[in-house]
């Protein structure tokens, strides 16, 4: 799995670090998505998914790798 975010879609909700908070943070500044590990470990994978999926931005990619 490899993760990319856009931080220009970013909005701040920060539903992605609630799910997965050891892939995702947020600047103390703004709120705006910090992505932590590009490509987490397997047990991770769901968490990920899910923060994809809820973020109001569509601001984070998922790819699955070779």
């Amino acid at each position: 799995m490899r993760i990319t975010v856009d931080q220009e879609k970013c909005c701040g909700a920060g539903q992605c670090v609630l799910i997965a908070p050891e892939v995702f943070d947020q600047r103390d500044e703004d709120g705006i998505v910090v992505l932590l590990d590009a490509a987490p470990p397997a047990a991770l994978h769901g968490d990920v998914r899910e923060s994809a999926e809820v973020c109001p931005t569509a601001a984070i990619e998922v790819a699955q790798e070779e």
